[in-house]
This record gives structure tokens, sequence and C-alpha cells, in this order.
């Protein structure tokens, strides 16, 4: 099984989607520049599974220092994720993404960063409690 992880960007409210981009895309504040610059960064080399709208907007120029790959609903997540033994793999993507690949994220990187503006999608926090089972984990003692 590879090493699993996820590399997230959400606004103050948990925002990270709006019209199908991150909310902020085009700015060029230094602190979302320097976020997608550190994303590009500690996915190179690795797999970078995404959905198709994620998909269609990574540059021409990420496909050449990583593996991406188009998933689609239809597919098991522990049938993709065994693609790929051995590897360092990123999950990117919507919910319906994350929803799905939640019970097989080790690593959660998450960056909150300085935004209140629009969204019509959140991260919700429940992801990071997923057990393999697709069931949460229970209360912590």
């Amino acid at each position: 099984m590879p090493d699993v992880r996820a590399v997230v960007a959400i606004g103050l409210q948990g925002q990270f989607g709006f019209a199908g981009r991150l909310p902020w895309e085009g700015s060029t504040d230094p602190l979302f520049v320097a976020d997608v610059e550190r994303f590009f960064e500690l996915t190179r080399g690795h797999v970078l599974i995404m959905g198709p709208r994620t998909f269609e907007a990574v540059p021409d120029w990420a496909f050449k220092d990583r593996d991406i790959v188009k998933i689609r609903s239809s597919e098991p997540p522990a049938e993709v994720l065994a693609r790929f033994p051995d590897r360092v793999v990123f999950i990117g993507g919507g919910p319906p993404v994350y929803e799905a690949y939640a019970p097989f994220i080790r690593l959660w990187d998450i960056n909150r960063l300085p935004y209140e503006g629009e969204a019509d999608r959140w991260f919700d926090p429940r992801w990071l409690l997923k057990a393999p089972s697709g069931k949460p984990h229970p209360p912590f003692e």
C-alpha cells in the first residue's frame, strides 16, 4: 500500500472551492502564491491522484515532475491506490474525492489561508477522523 497524503488549503471558515476552482485562484497575494508553490514542491516526484475538475486545472508544466492520475467515482479507492505500491500518493480534489479517499490518508497537511470570501465547497473536519472501515473513529478517551 502506498503512503497516502493530502495537501489542502482552506480559508478562515474552511472554504476550499468556488465554481470548480480555488476561491482565491488568481490572487497575487504572496501568501496564496506561496501556498500554490508549496503544493507543487511537496508533490514533486510523487503520484498525484485527483478528480476530473481538479485534473483539468493542473498547469501543463506540472506533468513533468510528478505522475498525475485522473480518477473517476466508479473506481474503488483501494484498487486505485494498489496501482502505486511503495510510492507516496497525494490526493487532490473536491469533497467527493476526499470523502472516498479519507480512510486511506495517513497525513493531512492543511494550510489555513486568510480568505474570507465566497465558497461553494468547504473542508469537512470529519474526513480527518475516518477509519479504514469508512466509519468515524470512536471518541478519544
